[in-house]
């Protein structure tokens, strides 16, 4: 597939978050229509990225040589950009976004870098080393969704890093059986030490005492992030950071019911109801309404 290809299936439009219903598109659903459209936009960038990464092949070095390419060449799409080169008219509404919201280039190029990461590494020994990898995929997104949603404070950076770290880290709980079928294994080595549970055991899908107890230390130290996330946002910001508390709250409510199934997820993969997610977005929606009306009296 070649970049022209690449770049023409970008839909900038609502479909491409409404017809996979994913978590995010329940987020975003009470944003303001000039919002809405710009983090669709951005995310369909982002998930176009990512797919280039997790499209199946041989994982030979051709295969990943072919990737980095294609990676390439949307660095120098954002590159064109941004300095007044010449781009695909597909990335127009990219454009439109990025000037009315006034978005960076690097965390564009952040993102393109912390997805090819994964072209070039599938352990982890440390956490540290995780964390890098997911500020790359994860919490640089977060900073892209608040230069939209718009904030005040510098610390509003910190909510967005620390949430995306969370989300992230859920994200590696839930989809431990499926990244682990594609080769990839995002548990720490050292945690794996830790708790007597080796990569082959992941691998066999054991699921023994020592999996349960690595498990509830992983899905702690993701509550912890929720906990810094939430410590971070400031009360009198919470009404433009409506979509994330939102997304906070799925995506936390997805960590309770990994916690609730003992943590089997290898048995099947483990999601939040369509209902319950619309259920959590009116609540929080109308939670947040209720609460900015008592602070403007």
């Amino acid at each position: 597939m070649n970049t022209s290809t690449d770049i023409a299936e970008i839909d900038y439009s609502v479909d491409l978050t409404n017809q996979s219903k994913t978590n995010f598109y329940y987020s975003f659903t009470f944003l303001p229509k000039d919002e809405r459209e710009a983090i669709h936009t951005v995310y369909a960038f982002c998930r176009r990225i990512d797919d280039i990464v997790d499209e199946q092949d041989k994982g030979t070095s051709e295969d990943i040589t072919k990737k980095r390419k294609r990676l390439k060449k949307w660095r120098n799409e954002i590159d064109a950009l941004y300095n007044g080169g010449i781009f695909s008219t597909y990335l127009r509404p990219l454009q439109s976004a990025i000037r009315r919201f006034a978005i960076p280039k690097q965390y564009f190029m952040t993102l393109i870098d912390g997805c090819e990461r994964d072209l070039m590494q599938k352990r982890y020994e440390t956490f540290s080393e995780l964390k890098e990898y997911c500020y790359g995929v994860a919490g640089i997104v977060g900073l892209m969704c608040i230069e939209i949603f718009g904030y005040k404070y510098e610390e509003t950076k910190e909510y967005a890093v620390h949430l995306g770290y969370a989300l992230q880290l859920t994200n590696i709980l839930r989809d431990l059986k499926a990244d682990k079928d594609r080769g990839y294994i995002y548990l720490p080595k050292e945690d794996l030490r830790r708790f007597k549970y080796s990569e082959e055991d992941l691998m066999n899908e054991v699921y023994n005492e020592q999996f349960i107890e690595l498990m509830r230390y992983q899905t702690r130290r993701a509550r912890e992030y929720y906990h810094k996330a939430r410590t971070a946002l400031r009360p009198d910001e919470r009404n433009s950071m409506i979509a994330a508390e939102i997304m906070d709250a799925i995506y936390y409510r997805l960590l309770e019911k990994i916690e609730l199934n003992d943590f089997d997820v290898f048995s099947k993969q483990i999601r939040v109801s369509t209902v319950h997610k619309i259920a959590i977005a009116i609540k929080h929606w109308l939670a947040t309404r209720i609460f900015v009306g008592r602070i403007k009296k």
